[in-house]
């Protein structure tokens, strides 16, 4: 009696690029099936590339979510693209997403398009938020316009905030990743220490939360980390560049520091799977976003350094 064969082991590195607010990080967290990367309605909420996991039958992909593409027009704004052009090379495939509900092709759509190269790997588009437009119609214009930009592997109309369409997505990758070894063991989610889990989560409240050019101006570092049978103590400081951010942080008598504090707080319980107890406060650092060493000092691969 002959035995089927069993299927290949299929793995490989796949990086998800696109414009700000496209929904790339939606989409990561979707694909992993859990939240390593943090999402909001604002350009630029992810500043450096993120590493996701997913682990299947039969495959393991290794996603990297990056900034989105934009004209990079200070030092922080640099690092940011360098992370994208880092996220072009020695990789199986990409996923190159787009909104669906931005109906008209512009000039930076055309610069970021331009990023793509015939040379690299394949590409499959994804066009996302379509649970945003009022029918599928609306769809046909934005998949001829890029048909016309690009040969993309393959277009899949998708919302990652649904989770419409990612399955799809998901054996289309798989199909066309090369046979391969597990790079990560199976609970591997994300290369990213559990410091900037942290601050990220920290982030993307005051994000959620402020308006106009308070967002852009708010980095948070981990000042100590201490964990006990019990839970775990975090002592962050929310950095700004103005006094008048500072004064929008904290909120009257403090309010808006305590709302981030125990919105950060309930989801860092249920990230880390432990109880924890939180310290905030904020300072000014003019135009941090131009200093390269307080930039060394937020990035993720420092905080990592401080963990081991």
């Amino acid at each position: 009696m002959n035995e089927t064969p069993p299927k290949p082991f299929r793995s490989g590195f796949v990086s998800i690029l696109g414009r700000p607010n496209a929904g790339k990080s939606t989409l990561l967290n979707a694909l992993v099936g859990q939240k390593i990367s943090i999402v909001a309605d604002k350009p630029q909420t992810t500043r450096t590339a993120i590493q996701g996991v997913m682990n299947t039958p039969g495959a393991q992909v290794v996603f990297i979510d990056t900034p989105g593409i934009h004209r990079s027009d200070s030092s922080i704004n640099k690092r940011m693209m360098d992370a994208v052009r880092a996220s072009l090379d020695e990789r199986d495939l990409f996923i190159y997403v787009v909104d669906a509900t931005h109906q008209h092709f512009t000039v930076q759509d055309e610069r970021a398009l331009g990023m793509l190269r015939p040379d690299r790997p394949p590409v499959i588009l994804a066009v996302n938020k379509t649970d945003a437009l009022k029918s599928r119609a609306e769809l046909l214009p934005i998949l001829d316009e890029y048909r016309k930009r690009y040969t993309f592997a393959e277009y899949i109309p998708m919302s990652a905030l649904k989770g419409e369409g990612v399955q799809r997505l998901s054996e289309e990758v798989i199909k066309r990743l090369p046979e391969g070894p597990e790079y990560f063991p199976p609970d591997h989610i994300t290369d990213q220490p559990a410091r900037f889990l942290a601050a990220e989560l920290i982030r993307e409240k005051i994000l959620l939360t402020t308006e106009q050019e308070v967002p852009h101006s708010v980095s948070i570092i981990i000042d100590k980390w201490e964990e006990s049978p019990r839970f775990i103590k975090i002592y962050a400081t929310i950095y700004v560049e103005r006094d008048g951010q500072k004064a929008i942080i904290i909120g009257a008598r403090g309010s808006a520091l305590k709302r981030t504090g125990t919105e950060a707080r309930k989801e860092m319980e249920a990230l880390f799977d432990a109880r924890i107890y939180l310290d905030l406060h904020v300072k000014v650092e003019h135009d941090w976003r131009e200093k390269a060493a307080f930039l060394n000092t937020i990035d993720w691969r420092t905080m990592a350094q401080r963990d081991e």
